[in-house]
């Protein structure tokens, strides 16, 4: 017996999961270009690649905009505060 998708028989059958599904990609693709954006203005090449490639629904956008990206902020400012001394 061959095994054959039909979509149509998929949507009639199981509208919840198509929902699901469209609202996932929706919910990810707006945190992924926002964390994109950020990783951009903040001249993180390594941070753009990663959640370029990366896709985990969100997950590692919300973590790199609200801790990552916050971080590297802190880390300038308290560099460009400090005077050098010799």
């Amino acid at each position: 017996m061959e095994a054959r998708f039909d979509v149509a028989l998929i949507l009639q059958e199981y509208p919840f999961f198509v929902i699901l599904i469209v609202i996932l990609t929706i919910w990810s693709l707006v945190w992924k270009g926002i964390a994109l954006w950020k990783a951009v203005k903040q001249n993180s090449p390594y941070w753009f690649v990663a959640l370029l490639i990366i896709n985990t629904v969100g997950i590692l956008e919300i973590l790199y905009i609200y801790i990552f990206s916050k971080r590297k902020k802190f880390v300038q400012k308290s560099t460009e505060e400090t005077p050098l001394h010799f």
